[in-house]
């Protein structure tokens, strides 16, 4: 959430005479300090004041780095780690957290896996000693692992549930079919069932190894510190696999296609479209962040929609084609989905549609200077935002590190953003959108919804 004071400045200057004024405001963010252990473990951080650290470890695996007999195995074991240790029962871990006025948090991606503990400055040692007795002592005995079957197949339901998270990994098992990527992150019901114990531990021994580590602070510690608690704490994980066995990351293959479930007596329609964009360190990042700016999203108890500069939004607002419209830009290492996520009454779709499809090859052609220049005003509040708070911070410290392998600064963030003009979005909406092989997943009444070489046709223009 934007602070106050940006949220003040932001009022007051508008958003040109923001994007002025922050270029001197991101110049003189603190820089990322980094070192690197002798096994390969990574430490960085940003010193901030306060009275609280957030401080926590980023691993470079998830999902994707599983097989189709595992998966659901990273996500399995975040669970597992938080159900006692060689030296704490799981009731002792929670009253120590719960002591310190502490908050530990974990979550598992497609690629990366994080735990980060937020304490007071007093309690960033203990919090590291936690951190490490979970990732290095847990007990994964039988019993437990067989009580939390039933736990992860209980979120699973809830997950069925929730119909935009259904959507998201039904674009992706159709994007990416028959890849590791393509897999959702908790698993088939089967696997869950059947994991066991040896599972679990061959994966740790792959994957948990320090040159995939990233320990990242932020706020109220000092890389000094942070340093001496992780060659204390993390300095005994290994440099290489346990097992001898070295975890491997399967590419992205895209695959053009689509995916529906048709439901006709729902009342709305769930529906997902996405272009294959590059991964992270793809040189139309920034163009593409750019784009989705552009697109906007816009939900129905926003009143002022049909103002939006953008057409999308504004046609969708005016003519009340959707309940809700949301851009994405769903990056990985290799590849990314781009696209909108749209919920809409069922007889609405072939209207919205067509705007939808229409106003993604548009980028292709015409880019108005005027609504760039907000777009790119906008991309940099959300980036400053982002920044606003120690645990935001260490959550981009980490991330950046694992997919950069270094920490981004914001002068160099703002550099970029601004350097993309009218040029640059075009030849990434041609590289990516012009001609090209979509994915679509749509839940709900879809009767409406044309079929894919229909929007297929429509990723070019004629009249040009």
């Amino acid at each position: 959430m934007m602070s106050r004071c940006l949220q003040r400045a932001f009022r007051v200057q508008g958003a040109r005479g923001f994007a002025t004024a922050s270029t001197n405001h991101f110049a003189n963010f603190p820089v990322t300090e980094v070192d690197t252990l002798s096994n390969g473990l990574r430490v960085a951080s940003e010193e901030g004041s306060g009275e609280t650290a957030t401080v926590g470890v980023w691993i470079d695996t998830g999902s994707r780095y599983e097989t189709e007999a595992n998966n659901g195995v990273a996500h399995f074991l975040e669970h597992m780690f938080f159900k006692g240790t060689k030296t704490r029962r799981q009731d002792q871990l929670e009253v120590e957290i719960e002591n310190m006025g502490g908050h530990l948090n974990a979550y598992t991606s497609r690629e990366q896996t994080v735990f980060y503990a937020k304490v007071f400055k007093d309690d960033v040692p203990k919090a590291m000693e936690i951190l490490s007795d979970i990732l290095s002592s847990s007990n994964l005995s039988e019993a437990a692992i067989e009580r939390e079957k039933d736990t992860i197949l209980r979120e699973m339901e809830e997950v069925e549930n929730q119909t935009e998270e259904v959507v998201f990994d039904r674009l992706h098992e159709t994007a990416y079919r028959n890849t590791a990527l393509g897999r959702t992150i908790l698993g088939p019901v089967e696997n869950i069932r059947g994991m066991t114990r040896k599972m679990i531990v061959d994966y740790i021994e792959s994957n948990y190894t320090a040159p995939r580590m990233v320990v990242a602070g932020a706020g109220a510690v000092s890389q000094k510190q942070l340093v001496d608690l992780s060659e204390k704490y993390f300095g005994g994980f290994p440099a290489t696999p346990k097992n001898g066995v070295a975890p491997k990351i399967e590419p992205g293959h895209f695959t053009g296609s689509d995916l529906r479930h048709r439901i006709d007596d729902m009342e709305e329609a769930h529906i997902a479209i996405a272009f294959p964009v590059g991964g992270w360190t793809d040189p139309d990042t920034f163009p593409v962040m750019v784009m989705q700016q552009l697109l906007g999203s816009w939900d129905q108890s926003n009143q002022v929609g049909k103002h939006q500069r953008s057409p999308l939004i504004s046609a969708v607002a005016e003519e009340h084609m959707a309940k809700s419209v949301m851009s994405f830009n769903t990056q990985y290492s290799d590849t990314g989905l781009f696209g909108v996520y749209l919920v809409a009454e069922p007889l609405a779709v072939n209207d919205l549609m067509y705007n939808v499809i229409n106003e993604i090859t548009r980028l292709c052609y015409e880019v108005d200077e005027t609504h760039l220049e907000q777009a790119k005003q906008q991309l940099l509040v959300t980036l400053m935002a982002n920044m606003d708070g120690s645990t935001q911070i260490c959550e981009d410290i980490g991330r950046q590190m694992l997919s950069y392998g270094r920490r981004m600064h914001p002068s160099e963030v703002h550099a970029r953003v601004s350097a993309v003009d009218v040029v640059a979005v075009k030849a990434a909406a041609k590289r990516f959108i012009f001609d090209q092989d979509y994915a679509l997943a749509g839940i709900g009444s879809l009767h409406e919804l044309q079929d894919y070489v229909y929007f297929r046709r429509r990723t070019y223009w004629l009249r040009y």
